[in-house]
């Protein structure tokens, strides 16, 4: 079996490409006796970890936590050496925020919902539990304290249930693991991803404390340089043998799948990835999935991509709302170069908006201030003349250097063409697209909208929508806004923010729409962070303010970003008061 886990996510209109060069590493791949041994020291120790008691694990994560914070500045350094951005300071925050501080929140939470368990069985949602007028049930899950309502002003988080759970049964869907005799556990691989260094450590902690699983950890072969780190952060587990952290690329993660001693498997990366491991790679694999015979039977959770809309509502827009919202979305791709599950792929207007040329030009105003990045991830470069090919209208903001791709921007692509490449690809690179859809006014346009979602553009994982605070209160749209967030079959569906809020939220669950299997797998299925540990969850759904103040940390011209976001991973990892004068100073001057 061949595992292509260096590949990076994509629809089935699968590209062909090369890679770029990694940078040299002393990270070789782990010899085989080394993987064997790994597997049996985690089966040796799973049955330690299944019964390992409440407050063990709530000193684990206090021990993780405090060795992660060690290690912060070293890991952000390394991530901004290999990504080209050491002389970038206007990237500098992307990597304290998608890396230390989104882990550094996702064990705080965890900590939390084991005290909940231990002194009532579940965690505790920190907002309400409601039954939405579609008869589903919804739980707050953000903000959980003061401190979420201040650094996050007036941004929400909701989990919407599967249609069956009630509130009077939402309890019995949660911390499934801790319910009734643990039996002996079970190993779990983790196949960790390449773009965001976030992503590994987070699956793990996931497996670990939501699963009940030992953890086998692969590191990606674009981001080995961080195993080192993330073995200083588990040690504490690796020095119990409930963690193992191993190097390799193809050849080492078909012999771990295939391990009949690892029981189950997640990934974050593509869905051929899952293909190959599911049904074997080439001719063969193509057969055996068309028939239905998959060679490999053992659970898979995954999250594997999108081809991230964002709907843009007409509205009664000020020029400076305009402004912003053009920012908005142009920070959604510029944000680690384009190498983002979630970055802008293909912007939604109505056609007869008076306003979408305007904010196609504010868009371009923007890309055009956006430095260039190195193209650091692997087929960057060809993907970009794939989709350059087909669309060589599209606009180029900035040079192109054997390093750096410029920024792309291909507007009035055709929405009657479902088949193409914007809409069936995911870029995965500084490339990006925008489609009007012909409406005779907004509530039609919300229609279609959502129909092009659901019916054309490829995947399930993340969407968002920019909505005017007026057309929300206005007694007839309103409700229409309401049913396109019911009706948008999604993982995370996001008002106003950049869906990417409901990955760093860490108590939202994050994943695919439920419903895909691995005949047609698309974003994946099952989630991770959910630190609420929601059995049955369908959709986060995160609602911000149509405009917020102070400027959020990601936005692309913010000029204390890199200090801001150091700060609120350091609050993270000490929630020291004494930190609040910094983190305000930072953010007001953004």
């Amino acid at each position: 079996m061949t595992v292509a886990e260096a590949e990076p996510r994509t629809s089935a209109a699968r590209l062909s490409e090369s890679s770029k060069p990694l940078p040299e590493q002393d990270f070789p791949p782990t010899p085989e006796e080394g993987l064997e041994r790994a597997v049996q020291d985690l089966v040796a120790a799973r049955g330690r970890w299944a019964r390992r008691s409440i407050s063990e694990r709530i000193r684990d994560l206090n021990t993780i936590a405090e060795a992660f914070g060690e290690v912060d500045t070293e890991w952000v350094q390394a991530c901004r050496q290999a990504e080209g951005i050491t002389d970038q300071p206007e990237f500098g925050g992307e990597e304290w925020l998608a890396g230390p501080y989104a882990v550094l929140r996702n064990i705080r939470l965890l900590r939390r919902a084991l005290q909940d368990i231990r002194r009532s069985g579940v965690p505790k949602p920190p907002g309400r539990v409601r039954t939405l007028p579609n008869g589903q049930v919804s739980a707050q899950v953000f903000p959980y304290d003061l401190f979420d309502r201040v650094f996050f002003p007036g941004v929400t988080g909701e989990v919407w249930m599967e249609p069956g759970v009630t509130e009077e049964t939402l309890a019995e869907t949660q911390a499934l693991a801790y319910q009734g005799d643990p039996g002996e556990g079970g190993v779990a691989l983790v196949l960790g991803a390449g773009n965001v260094s976030s992503i590994g450590p987070m699956d793990a902690l996931y497996k670990l404390f939501v699963d009940n699983r030992v953890v086998l950890y692969k590191t990606h072969p674009v981001n080995a340089y961080l195993g080192p780190l993330l073995e200083k952060g588990f040690r504490s587990l690796i020095d119990e043998g409930f963690f193992r952290l191993v190097y390799g690329d193809v050849a080492e993660g078909s012999f771990l799948v295939s391990h009949p001693q690892v029981d189950e498997i997640h990934i974050t990366g593509s869905d051929k990835t899952v293909d190959a491991i599911v049904f074997g790679p080439g001719e063969e694999g193509r057969r055996r999935k068309e028939e239905r015979r998959p060679r490999m039977t053992k659970p898979i959770s995954s999250e594997l991509g999108n081809v991230s809309p964002v709907i843009v509502v007409p509205g009664p827009w000020s020029d400076g709302e305009l402004l912003y919202q053009a920012e908005n979305i142009v920070s959604m791709l510029t944000n680690n170069a384009g190498f983002n599950c979630n970055a802008t792929r293909v912007v939604i207007q109505h056609a007869g908006w008076d306003r979408r040329h305007e904010l196609v030009d504010r868009m371009g105003d923007f890309f055009a201030k956006a430095p260039t990045r190195d193209a650091w991830y692997p087929g960057a470069k060809e993907r970009f003349d794939r989709f350059l090919a087909q669309h060589p209208d599209a606009r180029l903001y900035g040079g192109r250097s054997d390093e750096r791709l410029p920024w792309a921007f291909a507007a009035g692509i055709d929405p009657s063409e479902g088949d193409d490449i914007c809409f069936q690809t995911e870029a995965f690179c500084s490339f990006t697209s925008e489609t009007a859809l012909p409406a005779k006014d907004t509530a039609e346009f919300l229609r279609k909208a959502v129909e092009l979602c659901n019916d054309t553009i490829w995947g399930t994982l993340n969407v968002t929508l920019i909505v005017h605070p007026e057309t929300v209160t206005d007694p007839e749209l309103g409700p229409l806004v309401e049913r396109a967030i019911a009706d948008l079959r999604y993982g995370t569906v996001s008002v106003n923010h950049w869906a990417a809020v409901g990955y760093a939220l860490a108590s939202t669950p994050w994943g695919a729409y439920p419903g895909h299997d691995l005949y047609d797998i698309r974003s994946g299925s099952g989630v991770v962070h959910n630190t609420q540990m929601f059995s049955r969850a369908q959709k986060s759904v995160v609602r911000s303010p149509f405009r917020a103040w102070p400027k959020p940390p990601w936005f692309v011209t913010h000029r204390t970003s890199r200090e801001l976001s150091h700060q609120l991973a350091q609050f993270e990892a000490d929630r020291s008061l004494a930190r609040l004068p910094a983190i305000t100073w930072f953010a007001l001057r953004g």
